[in-house]
Parts: C-alpha cells; structure tokens; sequence
C-alpha cells in the first residue's frame, strides 16, 4: 500500500475536512463536462494551485481509469517508475488498474516498476482527491518520470497509447506539472506564456526544446511532453487553457512566484 506522502500539508488529510475542502473547489467547475484524452493539472498545496487544479478536472468527464504522469522532485527510483500497488488517500484507497499497468510494462522495457520513485512524491498524490471525488469506481496507473531525452518520451508515449488501445476502455491521461519557479512575476508569467504556447498547439518537440534552451522552470515538462505526444497519437486536435495563475496570489509574493497552469486536450 503506498501511504499519503503529503496528507496534512498540501491538502487536508482529515477525510470529511478534504471532501468538504475538495467540494467546495470544484463549486461551479463541473458544468458543461467535456470529454478529453488528457488533462495538464497543477500540484502545489491546495491553498495556492487548488482552485486551478478543480477548475481543470472538473471541466472534463473522468472515466474510470486514469493513467497519472507526474516529475520525479527527489530523484529517487528508476528515470520511468511505474507504481502497482494500491495508493491510500484520507478519501478512500485507489486501486492500480492491473491491465493496464501490465500492458504499458510489456510496451516498454524503458518503463519500470519501482515504488520508491512515489514513496515520498507529491506530484501525482494532489491530483487523486480530484478525480475520485468525480469517479467513485477509479482506478490508476501512476508513471512518475525524470529528465529524459526526446526520443525516449516519444517510446513511452507509444507504449502508452499501444497499452490504451488493447486495453479497449477509456482512459484519461493526467500530466502534472507547475511552471516556472521562484522568478519575479513579470519574467515567470513571460517565460511560461511560450512554454504554454506550444501546449496550446499540441507541440510536443518544441515544448521540450523551448522549456531546456530558454531555462524554464517548469518541473513537469517531461510529463507533458509525453502527455501531448500520446494524446497526438490518439487524434487530439485541440487543447484549451483553462487558466493560469502564480503563489503570489496567495503569498502576497510576486518577487519569487511559481506558476501554475491548468489545460484539457481533446
């Protein structure tokens, strides 16, 4: 069972406390709910990427299996850990979806199963509240990933996409990330607006160009590269910025904000 790593100080980890917390967020956010094959969702405390992160999920309808793509902060574990065990939240145990994770590990000899990439990261642990709250029966595959060449995010999103097609249901992609961070709010906002410029046009290649030759901050890059390639794959034309905003809304601090961005890619 992998244990809540960041119950109690990125999100409330009484159980009624984070239902109460994750309903009023998602307030508003759940008319109209399209379809998408993958969401972009932003994983700081709740108090400064929350409002965001319910307002993205809950645009978009979640099936009852999510593949979840998060980056690696600690650096522990294998560059492409894949985790199987069930995930416990103060709002209830999520189950791996099995299949699923067995065909995405036969795809791919570059992605490994290793929980100690997930034990302590928060990235993919944020998201969950969010769409068990909206799907009662969801089940995961949680893909945490480190710096990796192109070419090698090109492999893992073909793997991706050949396990989603055998797997013959609908799946979700969900790729964390937050922006630039710890620049004055002026420069983050500049530097995010071309990295989120490529998102909007489905630009994987230039994405991970952009964000490593301009020195973008932004932590997830390599799960959303992923995410925009496998969404390709499946047929997606269209990616929607549902906002963006910074800790300095927060904080009161714009000298040293990190910025949060929230898309659906349909």
């Amino acid at each position: 069972m992998r244990k809540p790593a960041v119950a109690d100080r990125f999100y409330p980890g009484s159980p009624d406390e984070l239902k109460k917390t994750i309903s009023n967020l998602l307030k508003g956010a759940e008319r109209n709910r399209k379809k998408a094959f993958a969401a972009v969702s932003p994983h700081a405390g709740y108090i400064y990427s929350g409002e965001l992160a319910a307002e993205t999920l809950g645009s978009i309808v979640i099936p009852e299996t999510a593949i979840m793509i998060g980056p690696n902060h600690r650096g522990a574990g294998a560059p492409a850990a894949l985790s199987t065990c069930p995930w416990e939240l103060p709002s209830g145990v999520v189950p791996i979806n099995e299949k699923l994770a067995q065909d995405i590990l036969h795809y791919s000899s570059n992605i490994t199963c290793d929980e100690r990439a997930h034990k302590l990261e928060h990235s993919i642990e944020v998201q969950i509240p969010f769409l068990q709250y909206q799907q009662k029966d969801l089940s995961i595959v949680p893909l945490i990933v480190s710096h990796i060449s192109y070419p090698l995010c090109i492999e893992i999103a073909e793997a991706l996409v050949d396990a989603i097609k055998a797997f013959k249901k609908e799946v979700l992609i969900v790729a964390s990330t937050d922006m630039s961070h710890y620049e004055p709010r002026h420069i983050a906002t500049e530097k995010d607006a071309q990295a989120l410029q490529h998102i909007k046009n489905i630009n994987p290649e230039k994405l991970y160009f952009t964000v490593f030759d301009h020195k973008i901050s932004m932590c997830g890059v390599i799960p959303v590269t992923i995410t925009l390639i496998a969404a390709k794959m499946m047929g997606a034309s269209t990616c929607e910025l549902i906002g963006y905003t910074d800790s300095g809304y927060a904080s009161g601090d714009i000298e040293q904000v990190v910025g949060y961005a929230g898309l659906t890619i349909s």
